[in-house]
């Protein structure tokens, strides 16, 4: 799992004859990116040489500042609590404009609402994250995503001498072709691909002092890039008493957890649902979550005939009543870090039918606890779903697997890791 290829993005928007303007506009949109990407390197250079030196080590546990862009509590408290309680980490602080959940340790740092009106959220954010690690200077300063909470975050450490942390949580798609597929919304307006910015983005992962990846894969990718970072694969931490699976018959046969986006292809879900369908006319499936694309997966529903088999549930508090109440756990991403949502499936005894990209293979043993899907066609999805709907012998035994595989991802495990990381930092 450690190939590059399993990080190929293909570019969406672009014209299939492309004019003359577009070809204009693309190329200067291009070079203005470059710019942008050129003086944030001299800027990283001049906050290196003028910034401070980061302080030696107490013993008393390190002061952490984070920032992110978040959309479910879940994922917080699965990434943020196992540090949080982490015998090395003495304060957690996190600027969010997303209400994180009360944990202990974790104190939540909001922008001043008459900023967020004035310039927006995100800017807000990232403005009151850099004012708070000015003034108050943590040991150590962590982003998650690298565009742009991770730019921000390499440029506040050097300034104050703190160590630096990037958690990659989409894998290589973060930077890969200069960002086209990263869903930021200024990177991937570039459209067609850009090594030049890429180059740029990747000297910047090289000067963190910790990486954190969702998977092994994705620190693969960056050492196979020349980046000689730290690496640490931290997936997450899940509490394993909460995703247990249910003592009776699930009511739902499909489920897919996730935003529903471009990256996720929610599509050929669905067209994998009509697929089984022709098998299995009763077959129910599940879509939790939200997204841009919801209304057009609902038309597509409708479409494909399909509408009463699936259910569209939006975003739900409860994802561990939902897996508990399902039989397969499926995944369709064109390409993911190590999912939070299949660990939270796995763990609950689900198996798994998933795209073989990214860091998926980490959790899924083809044809052991579920199935990795080379071939990323509907029918492909299909099959492996029907082999094991169809024999319940198989689905318990699976089920049974997943189960086990799901629970090295236990939070007490978790906790232990991010103690060794921590004590690693010098």
């Amino acid at each position: 799992m450690g190939n590059k290829d399993n990080y190929k993005v293909f570019s969406e928007g672009q014209p299939s004859q492309p004019t003359f303007p577009w070809k204009v506009k693309n190329w200067l949109f291009h070079r203005f990116v470059r710019c942008l990407m050129f003086f944030y390197s001299i800027a990283l250079s001049i906050a290196k040489l003028i910034g401070r030196r980061p302080s030696e080590d107490t013993g008393e546990g390190y002061d952490i500042l984070l920032t992110g862009t978040f959309h479910s509590d879940n994922w917080i408290s699965a990434h943020l609590r196992p540090l949080a309680l982490s015998h090395r980490c003495k304060r957690l602080r996190v600027v969010s404009i997303y209400p994180v959940p009360a944990m202990e340790n974790v104190e939540l740092i909001t922008p001043p609402k008459r900023l967020v009106k004035l310039i927006g959220g995100v800017p807000a954010r990232m403005l009151t994250f850099l004012w708070v690690g000015l003034k108050t200077r943590p040991d150590v300063v962590g982003g998650f995503h690298l565009l742009f909470n991770g730019l921000l975050t390499a440029l506040l450490a050097k300034l104050i001498g703190a160590r630096s942390m990037y958690f990659c949580v989409g894998g290589p798609t973060e930077l890969l072709n200069g960002g086209i597929a990263s869903e930021n919304r200024l990177f991937e307006k570039l459209v067609t691909p850009d090594p030049a910015v890429e180059r740029r983005l990747l000297r910047v992962v090289n000067s963190f002092d910790l990486v954190i990846t969702m998977g092994s894969s994705a620190a693969s990718f960056f050492r196979s890039r020349g980046v000689d970072s730290h690496f640490y694969v931290v997936s997450g931490g899940l509490d394993a008493s909460q995703y247990v699976p249910a003592d009776g018959d699930a009511s739902i046969d499909l489920i897919i957890v996730g935003r529903i986006s471009p990256i996720k292809r929610m599509d050929i879900f669905l067209k994998a649902v009509k697929c089984v369908a022709e098998e299995l006319p009763t077959v129910s499936a599940a879509i939790v979550g939200d997204g841009p694309l919801r209304g057009e997966l609902e038309a597509l529903a409708a479409n494909l005939g399909i509408e009463e088999n699936v259910r569209f549930a939006g975003q739900q508090s409860n994802i561990d009543e939902w897996l508990k109440n399902s039989k397969v756990f499926v995944l369709t991403s064109d390409s993911e870090g190590l999912s939070l949502a299949l660990m939270e499936a796995m763990m609950t005894g689900l198996p798994a039918v998933v795209s073989h990209v990214g860091d998926l293979g980490d959790l899924v043993d083809d044809g052991v606890n579920g199935f990795l899907v080379d071939d990323r066609q509907p029918q492909a999805f299909a099959e492996r779903i029907l082999r094991i709907l169809a024999d319940r012998e198989t689905l318990k035994e699976f089920s049974r697997r997943a189960r086990a595989a799901g629970q090295k991802h236990d939070i007490n495990n978790c906790v232990a890791l991010w103690d060794n990381i921590l004590s690693s930092i010098k």
